[in-house]
């Protein structure tokens, strides 16, 4: 007899997993709109012109990795590998505010999954998380050496939903979510909304806030996944199926059902 318990409402789930188009369409889209008007330039080089430091990375590569030597025009391989494109400007503009008006829906659905799930409260900050973060960037540091040379590596424990560095990981991607709409909002629309692009220092600096941000969340997927996986399957299962078998007394349910009382269920 294994007992579980109910880990995600289903539009946590839902929308969860649909932020992964909507994430690669905007950051593809929003490269296009890079190659137009790039946030960073420096001064032109002498024997190419390019003033765009993502043009000179694609000219690096081509420089520098075998069988690419030939590629036609260098200062624009990222674009043709990573964005629709150069010269998709009016394209890319179109597809990437239809993309992030779908962000903006799924995060609202997501929203509203979280209250009637009851999962925001697993987000919220707790006494003691500090401390308990430090132990598990210890734990997630020695966890891929200490498989290397098979040794045990004692996973710290913790009586919640989300061990504290989850939870700090999973709070601050929905921030960050809210940010770049609304840098988004104040670069897309700046006389409309010039108080909230004044918020975050005009109208160039909010071009700044918005790359950046968009970086950071892109970042932040590959701690996700080292979290994920490093938390063995359960963890990956729960977002798909909805319960985990990691069940506290206090929390066990039988899929599908809530608890009842005292009494604890568990799956046959």
């Amino acid at each position: 007899m294994r007992s579980v318990a109910s880990r995600h409402h289903w539009l946590v789930r839902l929308t969860h997993w649909l932020n992964i188009p909507l994430l690669v369409g905007l950051f593809v889209t929003g490269l296009s709109i890079y190659w137009a008007s790039p946030v960073y330039q420096h001064s032109p080089d002498a024997a190419t012109g390019n003033q765009d430091y993502v043009a000179n990375a694609g000219i690096w590569i081509v420089r520098h990795v075998p069988g690419l030597h030939g590629y036609r025009t260098p200062s624009n391989w990222v674009y043709d590998h990573f964005s629709l494109g150069p010269y998709m400007l009016a394209s890319a503009l179109r597809l990437h505010w239809l993309f992030a008006y779908l962000f903006m829906f799924n995060g609202l659905l997501y929203i509203v999954g979280l209250g009637l799930g009851g999962g925001y409260k697993a987000l919220l900050p707790r006494r003691g998380d500090f401390s308990g973060q430090i132990r598990m960037i210890r734990y997630y540091a020695g966890w891929l050496p200490a498989r290397v040379i098979r040794r045990t590596w004692i996973h710290p424990p913790f009586r919640a939903k989300y061990n504290p560095l989850q939870r700090l990981a999973y709070l601050t991607m929905p921030l960050l979510g809210l940010l770049l709409v609304l840098t988004g909002w104040s670069i897309h629309k700046p006389t409309q909304f010039h108080a909230l692009a004044a918020v975050f220092g005009g109208y160039d600096t909010a071009r700044a806030w918005h790359f950046w941000l968009m970086w950071a969340l892109v970042l932040l997927v590959i701690p996700h996944v080292i979290l994920v996986l490093t938390d063995r399957w359960d963890t990956f299962r729960s977002m798909v199926v909805g319960w985990s078998d990691r069940a506290d007394e206090a929390e066990s349910v039988r899929r599908g059902s809530k608890t009842s009382g005292k009494k604890r269920k568990s799956k046959p």
